[in-house]
C-alpha cells in the first residue's frame, strides 16, 4: 500500500479494493451527489468498478484519487487529490484536476481543505506540475470555499452536464509564492 502524503490528521493513501464499505458509503448518499449529476451508486458492484477505475489511472497516468483516512481511528472519510482528466472540459482536455469528496458525516470539519493543501503540494513538488485545475458547481458554497482558501483563482464559468459551474486554476509559480507567505 503506497502513502501518498500525510497530515496531522489525515493520511492520503492509494484506493484499495477492500475500500469498497467506504466508497459505497460515500457515493451512495443523494446528499453527496447534489452537485455531481444526481447519480448515487445503487450497490457495491459499482463502488467496485469505482475503485477499479481509480486503481487503473494509477496504472495509467501514475496518478489518481487517494484514500482520505483519519489517522486518529483508521476511518475512510473519502477521496482526495489530483488525477490527469483526459475527458474535455471547459475546453480543456490533458489537465490535472483537484477533487475530493467526503461522507457527509465529516463535512465541515477542515478536512477538504486539508488534503486538497496536500494535494497541491505533492502536485507541485513530487510531479513537478506546471498547472492544476478545478471546478465546483456554483451553487456548492463549501466546494467553492474550499477551492478558493487552498489558493486556486476562479477563472470564469462554464456548464458541466448542464449546470453551471466555477473554473478555477493554479500554477505552481502561484502556489510557491503563497508558500512563502505563510
Amino acid at each position: 500500500m503506497t502513502i501518498f502524503a500525510e497530515t496531522d490528521r489525515l493520511v492520503l493513501r492509494e484506493l484499495l479494493l477492500t475500500d469498497v464499505d467506504g466508497i459505497y458509503a460515500l457515493d451512495s448518499d443523494p446528499d453527496v451527489h447534489t452537485y455531481l449529476g444526481n447519480k448515487p451508486l445503487k450497490n457495491k458492484a459499482q463502488a467496485l468498478e469505482v475503485i477499479k477505475y481509480i486503481r487503473q489511472q494509477y496504472e495509467d497516468h501514475g496518478i489518481g484519487r487517494w484514500a482520505m483516512i483519519e489517522k486518529e481511528t483508521n476511518t475512510f472519510l473519502g477521496w482526495t487529490g489530483i488525477k490527469l482528466e483526459k475527458t474535455p472540459t471547459n475546453n480543456y482536455t490533458n489537465y490535472y484536476d483537484l477533487g475530493y469528496r467526503i461522507i457527509k458525516k465529516y463535512w465541515g470539519k477542515g478536512y477538504a481543505t486539508e488534503s486538497a493543501v496536500a494535494s497541491l503540494a505533492y502536485g507541485f513538488q513530487q510531479l513537478k506540475l506546471k498547472d492544476i485545475y478545478g471546478a465546483a458547481h456554483i451553487d456548492n458554497t463549501a466546494s467553492n470555499k474550499v477551492l478558493t482558501k487552498v489558493g486556486m483563482q476562479a477563472s470564469g464559468e462554464f456548464l458541466f452536464d448542464n449546470e453551471p459551474h466555477h473554473w478555477y486554476h493554479l500554477n505552481r509559480d502561484q502556489w510557491k509564492r503563497q508558500q512563502d507567505l505563510i
